[in-house]
This record gives structure tokens, sequence and C-alpha cells, in this order.
């Protein structure tokens, strides 16, 4: 194997080169464009080749004992050809890259090419400053007025008949986020029963999977469209409705819509409708009661406050010296971007990071901004190349394989990075930490917009890239060798011209082409988003990432185990879904994700062989092979249905051979009590969801439970005792949900008990008291009350509570405001929410 290893050493230096190379992106000639492409060609053959190899080492290593030693031997012919191929593609690819840095070497020597060495990632540390709030808050910095507008329009109690409410504005203007700031506002959530938010194209088939139940959406969408349109009338027809109707374009978009059948029906209930579009003729073309807002460019005061508080956020203006310099440039600059939000935004994150004179100086004097799109795009390329490192570039023109106003899991995000290699193996930091990093630098500089974040944790748990100009950019710069885009719009646009580098990625949205993949045998990362129809290609034998959504695959189980590179598989929503029994040679395979995905022949035994599995999500038949390795996992997320009570002894014991699950998430009818007591041999577990169990007579000991779990969420139809005495001693326990309490009228929680909760949920609890102790739960925010009707008012000792800032009230009306610890939290300034 020593050619492999000086096949590394050789690949090593090839990628130095490309992160340089990527760090000076920009100012590349195009007589470089050559080596690039010959450098990052070279590149990707040496990890293949080398992959190969430690393949055949992997597999060999894992083949123990007698049995072991019989297979070895009976494929040693084979492997010995395999492995002289490996050989001869060694030294191919060895003398490829000697010839090309000759000639590179030729290439600097006349002055030509200079290449910037941007920071190692071990220089990198992101702000550790609060991450800015999400686009949508500060739309409002500048849109209150409308936004004010806007919400008293939709509630107008005078006028009872179905009316649109449109808004009017150029991209990047902020007509998606101030929509979605209307739609998150709790007086509209309130008020309409029912919100469904559909984008642009396909507006019947994105409403059916709205308003579908849960694993019906693909038999549903299969009918036709008159029967569609029929099932969507007949659901709105009983509610009080508001649809969102996004980045509308075609003029004759709403007559489609209500073509042959009327899709949105006026009950005469103030249903509304509310709608997006850059132009105006499509907003008044409705033949309807429309009230229509132009959304105006920002003057130049809000532009400067919003500007600021991205530029020069609060926690930073303490530290900056010269903070009236800065402020006079910082004005300029805000009057540069014409008032676009977009524009100020995305400017400011990138401005925040260079907090010098000189920077803020370079822009005003080297900008001469006159177009919004010429604008953008020069802001953006500017902040893109301001990114520290090649590892967070890879990981924001990564957006670009997702379609148009995707929302992204960032958990999910994270193993997609991990699996193409884009987050780096440090001292300090694991590589989820490096890549949450990564997510918080990419939201402090506004190249993301955070839709979620934890409230307890503080964690981002969904992000969005802006849906026009920087989803766009990305697309356009990921064609540049990164990522290749297929949709319905560009076709084949992808596809790599004389300069434009090849891409060894393809995201295939709405559209699908067979061709394109015969044409990119080495292809090591596919995407497909809504695809009526595919197939995967048998030659495409180096892919790594398998990541398909929403689509329909062909001869899936004949390829799959073709693929030994894959790291990383991951099917949501697909249909024909067959895993064989030789997915086990996916030796390389760390992520198995089939959620909502219908194994049409459950899961094989022999995926719990493969050696590399971290985490697994899946939700089909499952047989617990209690007997196999699994001994590495550390996710494990099923949703399956009930089984008898062998599969519950098996599946006992496949839990306790898990010593390293972190997150343990099961969803089945009948949970066996006797799963609890496996949780005493998962001491790193973290969290937990157990949903649900017919009836728990007696919670363990608190010692039997990880002392490390944060998040427990504990369903039951029937819990026997006060489950509070127990869990209150979980020193790191901070989210707690838990429901179906009946064995008695009172809970107790003691001094010191639950010392770092924060959130608390209780559901279906029959009780006429709660007694809370002094310095019981110092630290609880959040508090939850659903359904339990039997208690007759709010108990007293939630004053003892002295970080409580929200109590939610759902299901109960028997308590009212008038109650003296009602009022009293109040006073205190607790939020009191009540909701039926």
């Amino acid at each position: 194997m020593g050619e492999v290893r000086l096949l590394k050493a050789e690949m090593e230096r090839l990628l130095d080169f490309l992160r340089a190379v990527n760090n000076s992106r920009g100012s590349a000639q195009v007589q470089e464009f050559a080596w690039i492409r010959q450098i990052r060609d070279a590149t990707y053959d040496a990890s293949n080749t080398i992959g190969e190899a430690e393949y055949i080492r992997r597999r060999n290593r894992l083949k123990k004992g007698l049995l072991g030693a019989i297979s070895r031997y009976s494929q040693l012919p084979s492997d010995l050809v395999k492995l002289h191929n490996v050989y001869v593609q060694c030294k191919r690819v060895r003398r490829r890259i000697s010839k090309i840095f000759q000639s590179l070497n030729s290439f600097v020597n006349l002055g030509i090419g200079a290449i910037r060495v941007g920071r190692t990632e071990e220089e990198f540390e992101p702000d550790h400053g609060p991450v800015c709030q999400p686009f949508e808050d500060d739309i409002v910095v500048g849109f209150q007025i409308e936004f004010n507008e806007i919400v008293e329009k939709l509630l107008e109690k005078q006028e009872n008949n179905l009316s649109v409410i449109s808004i009017v504005g150029m991209g990047g203007a902020g007509k998606t986020t101030l929509a979605r700031k209307v739609c998150s506002s709790p007086i509209i959530k309130e008020h309409f029963g029912t919100i469904l938010w559909v984008k642009g194209i396909d507006l019947i088939s994105k409403i059916m999977k709205q308003i579908m139940e849960p694993g019906n959406e693909s038999r549903e969408i299969n009918q036709k469209e008159y029967k569609m349109r029929t099932k969507i009338h007949d659901f709105l027809l009983k509610k009080r409705y508001l649809v969102v109707l996004d980045d509308v374009w075609q003029t004759n978009a709403w007559d489609k819509i209500n073509d042959v059948v009327k899709v949105f029906p006026d009950v005469n209930n103030s249903s509304r409708v509310l709608l997006t579009t850059r132009k105006e003729d499509v907003a008044n073309h409705i033949q309807m009661p429309t009230h229509v807002y132009d959304l105006q460019f920002l003057d130049d005061e809000k532009s400067w406050e919003l500007f600021r508080n991205k530029a020069l956020p609060s926690y930073k203006r303490s530290m900056v010296h010269d903070l009236d310099v800065f402020e006079d440039l910082g004005r300029k600059l805000a009057k540069k971007c014409n008032g676009l939000p977009l524009a100020l935004t995305v400017l400011g994150g990138y401005l925040s990071k260079n907090l010098s004179v000189e920077a803020w100086k370079d822009i005003i004097e080297g900008c001469a901004l006159t177009e919004e799109g010429e604008m953008m795009g020069k802001i953006l390329a500017r902040s893109y190349n301001d990114l520290p490192n090649h590892y967070l570039k890879s990981c924001f023109l990564y957006f670009s394989a997702f379609p148009e106003d995707h929302m992204m899991c960032v958990p999910d995000l994270i193993g997609l990075w991990i699996s193409e290699g884009f987050i780096p193996e440090t001292r300090t930091y694991s590589l989820e930490e490096t890549a949450r990093k990564y997510v918080t630098e990419l939201a402090q500089r506004n190249l993301v917009q955070v839709v979620h974040r934890s409230r307890v944790h503080g964690c981002i748990e969904r992000i969005q890239i802006h849906d026009i100009f920087l989803h766009g950019w990305c697309i356009k710069e990921a064609r540049d060798g990164f990522l290749d885009v297929i949709n319905k719009t560009a076709g084949k646009a992808g596809e790599s011209s004389s300069i434009t580098l090849k891409a060894y990625r393809t995201s295939f949205q709405n559209f699908y082409d067979h061709e394109i993949l015969q044409e990119t045998p080495n292809l090591q990362t596919l995407l497909g988003f809504s695809l009526p129809s595919m197939s995967l290609m048998p030659d495409v034998k180096f892919l790594r990432v398998l990541h398909i959504e929403n689509s329909s695959l062909k001869d899936f189980s004949r390829k799959i185990a073709g693929y030994i590179h894959l790291r990383c598989l991951r099917l949501r929503r697909c249909e024909h879904v067959v895993l064989p029994s030789s997915i086990s040679q996916l030796i390389f395979l760390q992520t198995v994700d089939l959620r909502d995905t219908q194994l049409d022949l459950g899961v094989p035994y022999s995926m719990w062989d493969i050696p590399s599995l971290k985490h697994v999500y899946l939700e089909s038949q499952f047989s617990a092979p209690w007997n196999r390795r699994k001994k590495g996992i550390q996710t494990l997320s099923l949703n399956i249905p009930r089984y008898s009570n062998c599969f519950q002894s098996d599946f006992a014991k496949l839990l306790r051979q898990m010593a390293q699950l972190t997150t343990l998430h099961l969803d089945m009818r009948d949970i066996p009590e006797d799963i609890i007591k496996t949780l005493s041999k998962m001491p790193r577990l973290v969290e937990l969801y157990l949903d649900r169990f017919d009836r728990i007579d007696k919670l363990p000991d608190s010692q039997h439970f990880s002392q490390n779990l944060r998040d427990l969420v504990l369903i039951a139809a029937h819990l026997r005792q006060d489950p509070m005495p127990v869990l209150e001693k979980l020193p790191n326990l901070m989210v707690l949900r838990i429901q179906g309490y009946d064995g008695g009228e009172s809970i107790y929680c003691s001094t010191d008990g639950f010392p770092r909760l924060q959130e608390l949920e209780l559901k279906l609890f029959s009780i006429i008291k709660w007694r809370i102790k002094v310095r019981a739960m110092p630290r609880l925010s959040y508090l939850t009350l659903r359904c339990c009707q039997e208690m007759p008012v709010l108990p007293l000792d939630f004053l003892n509570l002295p970080s409580l800032k929200e109590l939610k009230l759902d299901g109960m009306p028997q308590i009212t405001s008038d109650q003296t610890t009602y009022r009293e939290l109040e006073r205190k300034g607790c939020k009191v929410m009540k909701c039926f």
C-alpha cells in the first residue's frame, strides 16, 4: 500500500492548492481555469482511488475468526486484481499530478496567478456575541406601519367576505419576510384556524401536502387535478383560513387556481388570502376585494437604523474606538444601499466582522453602486470572499443544493456537511460542535435567516437562505466546479462550459434527466427534490451522499449496494424503497435516514452489521436483531407499529447494547414498561423521547437515568406514581414534557429540585394540588399546562418560581383571570396565555 500513502501525500498538496485558490476566488484569470480544473479532477480521482484501497482493507479487517479467514481466502484472487488496479491507478494519478505541478510552477514563475492564503481552521474563531435576530424582525424595523396595517386588515370584522391582501415590491424588498412575520404573529395564529403557506409554482400540489394527514400525501397527490381541487375546497369550507401565496409571477395564477373548481371558498367567515408578488398587475388582476400594499424602499433614517443593528450591534458598540467615526461612515454606507433591506442586512453583517475604518472607507470609495442587482452582487461577493476559510465557503455554497425557500433543519444540514468533508477535525471541538459554530457564523453575517431557535438551549434549529438574491447568487457561484443545479427552468443550464469547472455534486429540483447522470460517472453527491420518477445509475459508484425528498425511486434495491463509498443515505417521503440485505456492504455508511418513508419489505437484519453506522432514523416495519453489532450508534429514532411480546423482549436487548446513544426517539404503540429499565445502560443519553406507554406503575430511581439527560419527553396513558420526586434529581435536565399522570390528587416538587429546568409541560395530569417548595425549579422560565381540568385554581406556589416568564394554559377553561395567583403572576411580569 506504499503507492496509496504516496498518493495521499500528493492529494494533500492538491488540496492545499485548491484551498488557497478558493480563498482568492474572484481574481482568477481565464488561463488559471485550466489548471484549477485539472487539479480538481486529479483530486477527485486520487480520493476515489484511495477510497477503493481503504474499502478492501476495512472489509477484510471485519472478517474475523475461521469463517472470516475462509471468506478472505476465497476473495483473495479478486482482491489481488483490484489491488493491482489500484496500484496502476495510483501510479497514473501521481504522474498526472506531477505534470500539473510542473506546468503550474512555470505559470507562477511568470508572475501570474498570485494566490492569497486564507486563515486556517485553528486560527478561525467566530464572534461569540449573540446571533442577530431573524431577518423577519429586522423587516419590522423599517415596515412597522405596513405590518400593523396588514394585521389590522386581515382581522377586519366588517369585511366578512373572502378578500385578498397583496404585498408588492422588488426582489429583496422584504415581501416574503414581512408576510412570514405577519403569519407568526400570535393574534393572527389565534384568529385563523388554518394557515397555509405555498410558493409560486405547483400551488395545488403544495396545498394538498399541507392539508393531508401524514403518510397519505403521496397517495392523495397522485389523484386527478379535479379531485385535488375538490378536496382542498371541502377542507377549507369548514375553516376560517389564511392562505399565503408567496412570490406569484403570473397574472393568471389566481384564475388557474380557481379553474373548474373554486379552490378557495367564500363562506362569509372572514377568511383571507395574503399574496406577495414583484408585479403590480398580478395583484390588480384578481377579481375580488383586493387591498394592495406597495412596499417602498426604506428612507435614510430607517436604513441607518437597520444597518446599525447589523454592523454595530449593541454588544460590540462599547468595544469600538472612534464610534462617532464609524457612525458617520455607516450612514454613508447605508445610503448607498438605496433603502433595500436585504442589502442593508448583508452588508451590515459583513462589516460587523470588519470593524476597521479602512475597510469601511474602502467600500465607500470603491463601490459606485447604482443598479440594485449589481449592488447586491458586489455585496454578496464581498461577504462570501470574507468568509474565514474554504470550509465555511463550501458550507455556504451548499445551500444552492436545496430548492428555493427550502427550510433546513440544522442537525440534518450538519450531517450532510460532515459527510461531504466540509467540517475539519480540530483538537478543541467535535465535528458537530465546529459545524454549529459555522451555522452561528453564517447567521451573524446575515448570510442565512434564522427561522427557529431553541428558547432554552439557545441553539439555532432551523434556517433558510433568502430566496431571491442569495439563493440565486449561490447557484451561480456553485456552478464553477462546486455543484450543479438542474431544475425545470434551467434544464441542463448547469452543464459545464469550456471555462466552467465540472462539478462532482448535482441537485435535481422538480426535474430529472437520466442522461446527466450518465455523463458524470465520478459523481460524489446526488440530491433530488420532488422527482416524479428517478432511477439510480449503477455506474455512479463513487457516490458519498444520497439525499432524496418527495420522490419515487426505481430499482433502488438493485443499485444501492454498489455505492460502497456512501456515507449518508437520506430518503424522506419517498416511494418504492426496498433496503436489500446487501446494504451491509456499505461499510463507510454513517447515516441512514428514512423518516416518512415506508419500506416495502422492512429493515434487513444486515443493516445493523455496518460498523460505521452512527445515526439511524426509521419509520417502517422493524425487526429487533439484538445479536448484531450496534455499539457505535449515537442516534436512534424509530416510528414503528405495535409488535408482539417476543419483539418487545428482543427490542429491550437491542437497546441494552447501545451504550453510545446520545439521542433516543421512540414512537410506537404500547411501549413495554421494561424499556425504561434499559436507560441505565445509556450513560451518555442527552435527549430522550418515549411515546407512548400504556401504563407505567413506577419510574426507576433517578440514578438509573443518564445524569447527562437534558431533554425528556415521556408520554403515557396511565402514570401511576408522582414522577416529580424522581425526575427532579436529574442535575442537567432543562426541558421536560410529560403526559398521563392519574395516580393521585397531587404532585410535589421539593427544595432544590430541578436545579436547571427551564421549560416544563404537563398534559392530562389529573391533579387538584401541586406543591412547590421554595428554591424548587429556580430557573423555570416556561410552563405549559394542557388539559389539566381537575385543577380548580392555579397553585399559590407558582409565586415561588422566581424566573417564570410565561405560563400557557391550554384546554383549561376553569382557570380565570380573576383568580389570585393569575393576577399576581401578571403583576410580577409573567405572561399568562389561555387557548382552547
